[in-house]
């Protein structure tokens, strides 16, 4: 007589066999797989077209209603043309830059800056918006061009924060030490934080971007950027064991990694 398998000729049940079991398994994995698949395909993607699509719809509701109608697309086509005023703000900003140039425009920047510095209130928050742009968009600030590991809160524990420059004024002039501006941001949110006056010695300068700190800060340590270092440099430890509050930067890391902004 011949043997026969058990196994295979014995009825599903409930359950069914082994190997049902084990090809629903892998099936409903395969699934799983795929769907995780698509959605790190589609969600970046669809997300940055929805906060593309928000802004722009931002910009043109503010915009839009100051275009005389027989100067705005939207009068003649069936369908609203999302970015108009957007293009109408760059438009009008790139004027006005043009006009500042010119002795009239420069005439009547002076006036108004006149005018604004003789309100009270008015003109202190002018002052400092005006003095924050002037320093972001400099071409030779090192605003938000370096990213530095500090520790904070407390001795041992480490965060990332973005140096906006050397401090200067009565903050410099009253420590002893070299003291550099440290904005240290939230996550998620990265446009909040806190303004540090830390030594320069006790600070470590990362080789890692701007773009690649903002990343890691913003999806609170799951995007991490590579080390981009060399063997040698990765073997050098910056940063001795915790050990209480006695410090932990080394020598080695007040040594400022100079790299190119670009």
């Amino acid at each position: 007589m011949k043997s026969m398998d058990p196994g295979k000729n014995q009825p599903a049940g409930e359950g069914g066999t082994a190997d049902d079991r084990q090809y629903h398994r892998g099936f409903l994995s395969r699934l799983r797989g795929y769907f995780l698949a698509g959605l790190l395909v589609a969600a970046p993607i669809g997300i940055t077209l929805f906060l593309t699509w928000q802004f722009l719809g931002f910009v043109d509701r503010r915009i839009t209603p100051f275009i005389p109608a027989q100067y705005n697309p939207n009068t003649y086509l069936p369908f609203g043309l999302p970015g108009i005023g957007l293009i109408v703000a760059i438009i009008v900003l790139t004027g006005i830059g043009a006009l500042t140039t010119l002795f009239v425009g420069r005439s009547l920047l002076s006036l108004s800056e006149r005018l604004l510095h003789r309100m009270p209130v008015i003109r202190g928050v002018y002052g400092a918006i005006k003095q924050i742009f002037q320093t972001i968009l400099a071409h030779k600030s090192e605003a938000f061009r370096q990213v530095v590991l500090l520790e904070y809160p407390r001795r041992g524990m480490w965060a990332l924060g973005f140096v906006t420059g050397t401090t200067e004024g009565e903050v410099q002039n009253t420590t002893s030490d070299e003291v550099v501006n440290v904005f240290l941001p939230t996550t998620p949110n990265p446009t909040s934080g806190f303004l540090l006056f830390i030594p320069k010695t006790e600070l470590i300068y990362l080789s890692m971007s701007v773009e690649e700190g903002a990343k890691m800060i913003i999806s609170g340590g799951i995007v991490t950027p590579p080390d981009k270092r060399s063997e040698e440099q990765q073997d050098i430890k910056l940063v001795a064991k915790s050990n209480g509050d006695a410090p932990t930067v080394r020598a080695a890391a007040v040594k400022e990694r100079k790299r190119d902004p670009a």
